[in-house]
């Protein structure tokens, strides 16, 4: 097959090419025999890579339609396709996985020439960060998953022990595989690199579906039990229960905890797997590799920092206020109140400060980056994609409170809120996709302006009297007769002391000077960028926060719940919840890339 072949550009070609400086040997040459030939071989690659990428495509989508109808099945019929089946189907997809990446790490990669290229945009720190996180908890998921069953082994399967122990390896060879080949350009056996992707892309898609669907159906239990509770207090409602042993709650408690951030990793590996996927056989010229990384300095901002730590510590505030009044049976209308007071007053600042980011983006005469960059292109996709989720449940809130005619406090504030999350989320896009789009500021304009100024303010620093003084004294004690061995280490002790925190205020005041200077020497498009830029990701933080632990007023308030539905809102809200909370960590990634690069 021809996509499984080192593919090499044609060197006489190159070197052909290279020696043709005058228009009348470029005619020459196009009707030589050996550009006829380069041409084709290169044609013959392109069509390869197209029919690779379209089979690898089919292979993916017929498992994701297998695997949807699965769980679609057993939701509406749990009689005859129940959860065990759809677990042996997941199960032997992540066994399939689990040779298809054993292979690549054993055999594909190790291969002559396997990997020349690597990406230098994909497989960014804090999206293996992302991963690795996101994977260890999922792994303690599992584990409490195992206890729990095996506490409730009477009246539970012993198969239902196999499934989570299958899942915990496949989360750590996959995360051992995407921290360590996610920027791989492989350049050997496309056709099998690209089927392989595809499938774990497919089984990571089915995992979060079926972890969307379980957690609806958990959901949907525990808000039952709560209602049950009510009407029968104290009466056993199931006879498979916890018990009152601390051990089985803390095993049920840190799998509810635990929960969201199953979902989470499996869309992060979904994104890190496509890039891979779109970098197969993929070659990369000196001019697409940057010569300087950019790298993360906390420079250039003071009251983005300021603000974003306000909300915060605000937001911080306002969810554990809600989580302590959630966890009672009847949460009280103010915290409800309090709640969206909240995001009215939050979601604002965000919305104006991406705008003006954005009207700074138009008036710099910075270029924009054309190259291709398959990293880029998906960070686009995903924040367009992930966005729907809050829209569409925000414009689903609207139409509900429109219709029912909003009177009181609350329905006036939800109704304000689902308007200003969809401006925000838009404004945010337009700011993030347009940052990400322009190159960045060239480092050496940087060191300019601060490298030499900088040591500057470093060399001139004059030595402290307190030193020298102190230095006098110690001369001036060894040199005095009859003093004891006792008070001449008191007081060396007692100058160390001394001489440290001298050290460490000089040190303090020469980090304070330089970073004054270099936030002087910014100009005032690159400090807002900055300012406005730190002050999002904050804030997006605790807006990742506050739904990824469980706080979910959109179905817990009842109004759009009473309108369309116990089923249907539940449907859309578990649907676009997990999405809105990729939303907010990809944004976070994104905007750090857009500060870097101001």
């Amino acid at each position: 097959m021809t996509g499984n072949k080192v593919s090499r550009p044609c060197h006489h070609c190159k070197s052909r090419s290279a020696s043709a400086p005058t228009d009348t040997s470029k005619i020459h040459y196009e009707k030589s025999w050996l550009y006829r030939h380069c041409s084709s071989v290169q044609q013959r690659d392109r069509q390869a890579q197209k029919a690779g990428q379209l089979f690898s495509g089919l292979l993916a989508m017929n498992v994701v339609f297998l695997g949807s109808a699965f769980i679609s099945s057993m939701i509406f019929n749990r009689v005859y396709i129940t959860l065990g089946d759809v677990w042996v189907l997941m199960a032997i997809l992540k066994v399939l996985c689990l040779f298809w990446i054993i292979y690549y790490l054993l055999g594909t990669s190790q291969q002559p020439h396997a990997v020349l290229y690597r990406d230098s945009h994909a497989g960014a720190i804090w999206i293996r960060g992302s991963v690795l996180l996101f994977g260890s908890c999922s792994i303690l998921l599992n584990v409490f998953e195992i206890g729990y069953t095996t506490i409730l082994i009477h009246c539970k399967s012993k198969v239902e022990i196999v499934f989570p122990s299958i899942e915990i390896v496949f989360i750590c060879t996959q995360a051992y595989f995407l921290w360590h080949h996610s920027k791989d350009c492989i350049q050997v056996q496309h056709n099998f690199t690209r089927c392989g992707l595809m499938l774990t892309i497919a089984t990571n898609l089915l995992l979060w579906l079926l972890a969307v669907t379980n957690d609806n159906l958990h959901v949907e239990m525990e808000s039952q039990l709560r209602e049950v509770e009510q009407r029968f207090e104290g009466n056993e409602t199931a006879s498979c229960t916890c018990s009152d042993t601390t051990i089985c709650k803390v095993f049920q408690k840190g799998y509810i905890l635990l929960y969201p951030f199953n979902t989470e990793y499996c869309l992060v590996c979904c994104s890190v797997l496509y890039v891979m996927w779109k970098n197969v056989g993929r070659r990369i010229s000196h001019h697409h590799v940057p010569h300087t990384k950019p790298k993360f300095k906390l420079q250039g901002v003071v009251f983005g920092p300021l603000l974003g730590a306000t909300a915060v510590i605000t937001g911080i505030c306002v969810f554990m206020m809600y989580q302590i009044q959630a966890t009672s049976l009847v949460p009280s209308h103010q915290i409800f109140v309090i709640y969206y007071s909240y995001y009215v007053v939050l979601l604002p600042l965000m919305s104006v400060g991406a705008v003006i980011g954005t009207v700074i983006h138009a008036l710099e005469k910075k270029e924009l980056d054309t190259l291709k960059n398959p990293t880029r292109s998906l960070d686009v996709i995903l924040l367009m994609g992930a966005a729907l989720g809050q829209i569409g449940m925000c414009y689903f809130s609207i139409v509900a409170l429109v219709a029912s005619g909003p009177r009181d406090l609350l329905n006036s504030l939800i109704l304000s809120y689902s308007v200003l999350l969809i401006f925000q989320n838009i404004t945010q896009n337009v700011f993030i996709i347009d940052g990400l789009h322009r190159q960045r500021f060239v480092a050496a304009a940087e060191a300019k302006h601060t490298g030499p100024t900088g040591q500057h303010v470093v060399a001139v620093e004059p030595p402290g009297e307190e030193e020298t003084t102190t230095s006098s004294e110690e001369e001036h004690t060894q040199t005095l007769p009859g003093k004891e061995e006792d008070t001449k280490e008191e007081q060396n002790r007692e100058d160390q002391r001394r001489m440290s925190v001298l050290e460490l205020g000089q040190e303090l005041r020469k980090a304070s000077l330089s970073y004054i200077h270099s936030y002087s020497h910014l100009s005032w498009k690159r400090r807002a960028l900055r300012e406005i830029s730190f002050f999002l990701v904050l804030c997006n933080i605790i807006l990742w926060v506050m739904p990824t632990f469980g706080a979910h007023p959109v179905f817990e308030n009842g109004l759009e719940r009473s309108f369309y539905g116990y089923s249907t809102w539940f449907v859309i809200v578990n649907f676009g919840l997990p999405l809105g909370v990729f939303y907010r960590m990809h944004s976070v990634g994104g905007l750090l890339e857009v500060y870097v690069t101001a």
